[in-house]
Protein backbone atom coordinates (compact mmCIF):
# COMPACT_ATOMS: atom_id res chain seq x y z
CA UNK A 1 0.00 0.00 0.00
CA UNK A 2 2.58 2.33 0.38
CA UNK A 3 3.38 5.08 -1.86
CA UNK A 4 4.88 7.45 0.32
CA UNK A 5 8.55 7.92 1.45
CA UNK A 6 10.17 6.33 4.28
CA UNK A 7 9.75 7.61 8.10
CA UNK A 8 12.69 9.48 9.01
CA UNK A 9 15.92 8.12 11.31
CA UNK A 10 15.06 5.16 13.23
CA UNK A 11 11.60 5.36 12.39
CA UNK A 12 11.97 3.65 9.36
CA UNK A 13 12.72 0.28 11.95
CA UNK A 14 9.20 1.07 13.89
CA UNK A 15 7.66 1.38 10.01
CA UNK A 16 9.60 -1.61 8.55
CA UNK A 17 8.04 -4.21 11.33
CA UNK A 18 4.80 -2.75 11.47
CA UNK A 19 4.77 -3.48 7.91
CA UNK A 20 5.71 -6.83 7.86
CA UNK A 21 1.82 -7.93 8.11
CA UNK A 22 -0.11 -7.30 5.38
CA UNK A 23 -3.58 -6.98 6.57
CA UNK A 24 -5.45 -7.76 3.70
CA UNK A 25 -4.14 -10.28 2.17
CA UNK A 26 -2.69 -12.07 5.19
CA UNK A 27 0.77 -12.70 4.49
CA UNK A 28 3.30 -11.78 7.06
CA UNK A 29 7.12 -11.30 6.52
CA UNK A 30 7.96 -12.80 9.87
CA UNK A 31 6.98 -16.14 8.46
CA UNK A 32 9.97 -15.88 5.96
CA UNK A 33 13.69 -16.36 6.76
CA UNK A 34 14.31 -13.20 4.29
CA UNK A 35 11.62 -11.01 6.35
CA UNK A 36 13.10 -11.81 9.63
CA UNK A 37 16.38 -11.52 8.18
CA UNK A 38 15.34 -7.86 7.12
CA UNK A 39 15.00 -7.23 11.06
CA UNK A 40 17.18 -8.88 11.91
CA UNK A 41 15.28 -11.21 14.28
CA UNK A 42 15.64 -15.28 14.51
CA UNK A 43 12.90 -17.68 13.89
CA UNK A 44 12.77 -17.79 17.80
CA UNK A 45 12.71 -14.29 18.36
CA UNK A 46 9.19 -14.13 15.50
CA UNK A 47 6.64 -14.62 18.33
CA UNK A 48 8.16 -11.91 20.28
CA UNK A 49 8.70 -9.67 17.26
CA UNK A 50 4.85 -10.12 16.27
CA UNK A 51 3.55 -9.00 19.86
CA UNK A 52 6.02 -6.00 19.64
CA UNK A 53 4.34 -5.23 15.88
CA UNK A 54 0.84 -5.46 17.33
CA UNK A 55 1.52 -3.03 20.35
CA UNK A 56 3.24 -0.61 17.91
CA UNK A 57 0.26 -0.86 15.84
CA UNK A 58 -2.07 -0.36 18.10
CA UNK A 59 0.10 2.94 19.33
CA UNK A 60 0.44 4.52 15.65
CA UNK A 61 -3.48 3.98 15.31
CA UNK A 62 -3.91 6.13 18.73
CA UNK A 63 -1.09 8.75 16.75
CA UNK A 64 -3.90 9.07 14.50
CA UNK A 65 -6.98 9.04 16.87
CA UNK A 66 -8.19 5.93 16.43
CA UNK A 67 -8.84 3.40 19.02
CA UNK A 68 -6.78 -0.14 19.06
CA UNK A 69 -7.36 -2.44 16.39
CA UNK A 70 -7.27 -5.37 19.03
CA UNK A 71 -6.13 -5.59 23.18
CA UNK A 72 -2.43 -5.73 23.08
CA UNK A 73 0.37 -5.49 25.57
CA UNK A 74 0.95 -1.66 26.29
CA UNK A 75 3.68 -0.75 24.28
CA UNK A 76 5.98 0.82 27.36
CA UNK A 77 5.67 -2.52 29.47
CA UNK A 78 7.11 -4.28 26.15
CA UNK A 79 9.93 -0.84 26.11
CA UNK A 80 10.97 -1.29 29.78
CA UNK A 81 12.28 -4.93 28.78
CA UNK A 82 15.06 -2.79 26.87
CA UNK A 83 16.34 -0.14 28.59
CA UNK A 84 18.55 3.09 27.24
CA UNK A 85 21.73 3.99 28.56
CA UNK A 86 22.79 7.67 28.22
CA UNK A 87 26.52 7.72 26.68
CA UNK A 88 28.63 10.91 27.09
CA UNK A 89 31.48 11.45 24.97
CA UNK A 90 34.45 12.26 27.14
CA UNK A 91 35.85 14.45 24.59
CA UNK A 92 33.39 16.99 23.67
CA UNK A 93 30.67 16.23 26.28
CA UNK A 94 27.99 15.34 23.74
CA UNK A 95 25.53 12.92 24.95
CA UNK A 96 23.45 9.83 23.18
CA UNK A 97 21.07 7.49 23.58
CA UNK A 98 21.81 3.63 23.16
CA UNK A 99 20.40 0.45 23.57
CA UNK A 100 21.69 -1.84 26.50
CA UNK A 101 21.37 -4.60 24.66
CA UNK A 102 21.89 -3.28 20.88
CA UNK A 103 21.08 -6.67 19.49
CA UNK A 104 17.48 -7.05 20.18
CA UNK A 105 14.78 -5.82 18.13
CA UNK A 106 12.94 -4.36 21.57
CA UNK A 107 15.89 -2.21 22.14
CA UNK A 108 16.64 -0.78 18.81
CA UNK A 109 12.81 -0.09 18.82
CA UNK A 110 13.40 2.00 22.15
CA UNK A 111 16.05 3.43 20.71
CA UNK A 112 13.89 4.51 17.82
CA UNK A 113 10.96 6.30 19.97
CA UNK A 114 13.33 7.86 22.21
CA UNK A 115 14.89 9.52 19.47
CA UNK A 116 11.85 10.34 17.49
CA UNK A 117 10.47 11.40 20.82
CA UNK A 118 13.06 14.04 21.41
CA UNK A 119 13.12 14.95 17.38
CA UNK A 120 9.62 15.87 17.63
CA UNK A 121 8.08 13.15 15.39
CA UNK A 122 7.07 10.03 17.44
CA UNK A 123 3.45 11.50 16.85
CA UNK A 124 3.62 11.73 13.19
CA UNK A 125 4.10 8.20 12.79
CA UNK A 126 0.49 6.70 12.61
CA UNK A 127 -1.01 3.05 11.49
CA UNK A 128 -3.87 3.76 8.49
CA UNK A 129 -7.09 4.57 9.08
CA UNK A 130 -8.33 1.68 6.85
CA UNK A 131 -9.39 -1.58 8.84
CA UNK A 132 -8.27 -3.69 6.34
CA UNK A 133 -4.93 -1.88 5.83
CA UNK A 134 -3.63 -0.23 9.06
CA UNK A 135 -0.50 0.58 7.41
CA UNK A 136 2.26 1.93 8.93
CA UNK A 137 2.94 5.37 7.64
CA UNK A 138 4.53 8.86 8.09
CA UNK A 139 2.31 12.20 7.90
CA UNK A 140 4.34 14.97 6.56
CA UNK A 141 0.49 16.75 6.12
CA UNK A 142 1.22 19.99 7.17
CA UNK A 143 -1.43 20.01 9.82
CA UNK A 144 -0.93 16.80 10.69
CA UNK A 145 -4.24 15.36 10.40
CA UNK A 146 -3.37 12.44 7.62
CA UNK A 147 -5.61 9.27 7.63
CA UNK A 148 -4.63 6.96 5.07
CA UNK A 149 -1.52 5.69 3.91
CA UNK A 150 -2.37 5.95 0.40
CA UNK A 151 -5.54 8.28 -0.78
CA UNK A 152 -5.34 6.98 -4.54
CA UNK A 153 -6.06 3.51 -2.04
CA UNK A 154 -7.03 3.48 0.90
CA UNK A 155 -8.17 7.07 1.00
CA UNK A 156 -10.52 6.19 -2.39
CA UNK A 157 -12.15 3.50 -1.23
CA UNK A 158 -12.74 5.16 2.15
CA UNK A 159 -14.68 8.30 0.29
CA UNK A 160 -16.07 5.71 -2.28
CA UNK A 161 -17.84 3.66 0.80
CA UNK A 162 -19.07 7.07 2.22
CA UNK A 163 -20.56 8.04 -1.17
CA UNK A 164 -22.16 5.04 -1.54
CA UNK A 165 -23.82 4.58 1.78
CA UNK A 166 -25.38 8.39 0.99
CA UNK A 167 -27.02 7.00 -1.79
CA UNK A 168 -28.80 4.15 0.15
Amino acid sequence: MMERSPAPGGLTLVEALVNTLDLESGADALDTAEGRARLGVTADEADRARTLRESLRATLLAHAGHPPHRDVTPLGELLAEAPLLVTVDAADGSAALAPADGRSLHARVAEAVAQALVAGTWTRLKACAATDCHWAYYDRSPAGRGRWCSMQVCGARAKMRRYRAKDV
